[in-house]
């Protein structure tokens, strides 16, 4: 049966969102109706990593202030369960002596988690993995690793194949792929974080009715992606993202091997990325400001970008092409320069070449950077052979000079190539 409609998900939150204002203020929840109640303090992790694993349904677990020291830590098939700590500053969950490469905590088909109140860092693979569950609160979470380098997890903040997400108040720092990452999942909220020398600030992939806002994303590689990849159980869209401040995304790609330059991984983010939509759609980009991300503030590509071969890959989960993007009313600026590492990047260069050739065409750019907003250019006209300027409703209300480029990515390095400016059939109507 399923615990909440859609339509209900916000009203739960209203009501949460009373319950953690309680919570916050100190108040302790004391009869706050779970059943079962524990405690713990620094010392008891044999005790705490048991206790985890043989947790029963309405059960509530306190980590007093202090460090401590795990392998792992796993729950399974249980409902009602609330994980407390201290205070990110006071509760520390030191995963960095992991034997295996697997997640620090893992969570997995939970019905009504709630993780508050502490910091996770240095695990080998992915700091918390909470995987087919409903009615996920992860809040006040702080998911650290403190070197940013290959070796680092994937993913800090990891919800995946869930339903009813709400991710708040949360800082991810250094994870080789995506610092708050939801994916495969269906209603979904990530307010107030900030995400810090990751790849990716945050990655909204394969998941439906989400919405990013009051956040802060910067010192990553990209602040903010939406992907939609093929070969997964379902299709996202309907995803908005306003009121962030996603700013100086100018790192170096430290993607792990497997994915950099991987068809499909965040390794093809370059450095030097504001928002990425790639393969998305239904995607409403808002009241943003996305200043000094110094390659571009916003790009829209296929999956045709990437991959040649992506019609091949279309079934019901998966449309390569991006439609329905709507993107209005943002703060666009970017520096006088590429950043560094986008020359040692394989997707920077080709941005690097687009400007260079725009420069090229047309003498009156002069040294003008590339353009804030670079659209691929490759439409559903491919697949249905139409000849529609904006076959897949892409919809701009900008105000400014020098805002947007035609990539005419399927002609990129030919003698016929010409990326052009002309925003006039993108513009909304």
């Amino acid at each position: 049966m399923q615990l909440f409609s859609r339509h209900h998900f916000y009203y739960w939150l209203i009501g949460l969102g009373s319950m953690l204002a309680a919570c916050n203020s100190g108040q302790q929840q004391q009869g706050d109706g779970y059943i079962h109640q524990l405690s713990f303090g620094p010392g008891d992790e044999t005790k705490i990593a048991e206790a985890f694993l043989s947790m029963t349904d309405s059960s509530r677990i306190e980590l007093k202030a202090g460090t401590y020291k795990f392998d792992n830590l796993s729950i399974a098939q249980v409902k009602h369960i609330r994980i407390q700590g201290a205070g990110p500053d006071k509760t520390i969950l030191d995963f960095s002596a992991q034997s295996q490469g697997g997640e620090g905590i893992r969570v997995t088909d939970v019905k009504g988690f709630t993780i508050d109140g502490m910091t996770l860092r240095d695990s080998k693979g992915d700091l918390i993995k909470i995987n087919k569950s409903q009615q996920v609160v992860v809040t006040n979470l702080h998911a650290v690793w403190t070197v940013a380098d290959s070796t680092s997890g994937g993913y800090a903040i990891y919800p995946v194949l869930c339903k009813n997400v709400l991710v708040e108040n949360c800082y991810a720092q250094g994870a080789s792929d995506a610092g708050i990452y939801v994916g495969q999942s269906d209603s979904a909220i990530v307010r107030k974080c900030k995400a810090y020398k990751n790849v990716a600030g945050c990655e909204i992939e394969n998941t439906s009715h989400a919405e990013v806002y009051d956040n802060e994303f910067y010192g990553n590689t990209a602040g903010f992606l939406v992907f939609d990849l093929p070969d997964l159980s379902q299709r996202g869209g309907h995803v908005k993202a306003y009121n962030n401040y996603l700013h100086d995304n100018n790192e170096r790609n430290f993607a792990k091997s497997g994915s950099f330059g991987n068809t499909w991984g965040v390794g093809n983010a370059a450095p030097g990325s504001g928002v990425v939509i790639l393969a998305a759609s239904d995607v409403e980009i808002y009241n943003n400001k996305i200043i000094n991300n110094n390659s571009n503030a916003i790009s829209i590509v296929s999956g045709f970008f990437i991959d040649a071969g992506a019609a091949a890959k279309m079934n019901d989960n998966y449309f390569p092409i991006p439609r329905n993007v709507h993107i209005h009313d943002n703060v666009l600026e970017v520096g006088a320069s590429f950043p560094p590492a986008l020359f040692e990047h394989h997707t920077g260069k080709v941005l690097a070449a687009i400007e260079q050739q725009l420069n090229a065409q047309d003498t009156s750019r002069k040294k003008m950077r590339l353009p804030y907003i670079i659209y691929d250019g490759i439409t559903t006209n491919i697949l249905t052979k139409g000849t529609a300027a904006n076959p897949d409703s892409l919809c701009i209300q900008q105000t400014g000079v020098n805002l947007f480029v035609n990539a005419d990515a399927l002609r990129l390095g030919t003698k016929d190539w010409q990326p052009n400016t002309d925003m006039t059939p993108f513009t909304c109507k």
